[in-house]
């Protein structure tokens, strides 16, 4: 929470700093482990430069895996005051951010890197359409994920009939038109989903099913950029508009497009280098799909666009408006995947 006590004391960057002599104490919310590279490669670095960029005066205390709250309550936490800053995933609430519920929408993103930059940028004029109780700050992402199964997965057919643990409602969503059942659990419960037959495909970015202990239960893996798990970090108004003009300015110069990629750039390289080990590893299967594979898989996507621009519709906006301007923001940081 907001205080200006010397005495709080806040680990600011997962090192041997104090926040003790800050002025200024935030807590942040996350619900993946301690040692995941989100926090070691994003938020500590992003942390020591806010930290850095005041002078001392603004220190952070983070608080990884659920700590404060379940995994799809960290926006109302930050909403609420039980968190300052919050990472949520806008896809474990469905229906309520149908903006950004856009940057979900598979086979768009070609990288997280640029990606994130793209995103962050476009959805900065929608955020107080969806996100209004809170301050958007950035999206982030990882490296795109794809699908993990027990069974070959190549087509679009090869879902049929399985139960599939996805990353977001889109997803969920997608899994249904594809004749598969969903099993809508957050990443750190993929395992178990896994583990009890509760779920016969879980998806993930490659690194993520080490990192979750999946690696053993999903042998079989769909070799390409299915989809974008989007994340967003946000950050409690009053927190902000109660901030020294000059310290809400460093905050605001920490949420940027060019944070998120900076953000998203060790996640991203470590989610990668999970794929070159999967590959490694004679006990998995990658199966990548050729041109008109590909093809297949887009088409049957297709009606997952049509029913989003309905719900954008609906709300009295120009869906295609957005959605362009979404794939014209990808397209200049070199990270749209839909014209493959």
């Amino acid at each position: 929470m907001y205080t200006k006590s010397l005495t709080a004391i806040a680990l600011a960057f997962g090192l041997a700093t104090s926040a003790s002599a800050a002025e200024v104490n935030l807590s942040l919310a996350h619900w993946v482990p301690g040692t995941h590279p989100l926090q070691t490669l994003g938020m500590e670095p992003w942390i020591k430069s806010i930290n850095e960029a005041s002078n001392g005066r603004i220190g952070v205390t983070i608080y990884p895996a659920q700590q404060l709250g379940a995994a799809a309550d960290h926006y109302d936490m930050a909403r609420d005051g039980i968190s300052d800053i919050s990472f949520i995933n806008p896809g474990y609430q469905p229906g309520r951010f149908p903006i950004m519920s856009a940057a979900e929408l598979p086979f768009n993103f070609a990288n997280a890197k640029g990606g994130v930059r793209a995103l962050t940028e476009w959805y900065k004029q929608y955020a107080e359409d969806e996100m209004s109780d809170v301050y958007f700050c950035m999206a982030i992402s990882h490296d795109p994920g794809t699908m993990h199964g027990k069974e070959k997965i190549l087509v679009p057919e090869d879902i049929k009939g399985k139960t599939v643990r996805p990353a977001n409602a889109t997803e969920a969503r997608f899994v249904n038109l594809l004749g598969g059942a969903s099993v809508q659990v957050p990443a750190p419960a993929m395992r178990e989903a896994l583990a009890k037959g509760t779920a016969d495909i879980t998806q993930s970015p490659w690194e993520s099913l080490y990192i979750f202990g999946a690696d053993s239960l999903v042998k079989h893996h769909l070799d390409m950029p299915f989809y974008a798990s989007i994340n967003v970090f946000v950050i409690n108004k009053g927190v902000l508009a109660n901030m020294e003009e000059q310290d809400r300015q460093v905050i605001e110069n920490h949420c940027t497009p060019e944070w998120a990629e900076k953000m998203s750039a060790g996640w991203a390289d470590v989610e990668a280098a999970g794929r070159e080990k999967i590959a490694a590893d004679p006990e998995h299967q990658l199966y990548t799909p050729n041109a008109e594979q590909v093809k297949m898989w887009q088409a049957a996507a297709a009606p997952l666009t049509d029913e989003w621009k309905k719900t954008i519709s609906d709300m009295g906006k120009d869906p295609d408006l957005m959605l362009n301007g979404l794939i014209d923001a990808l397209k200049k940081y070199d990270s749209y995947y839909g014209d493959n």
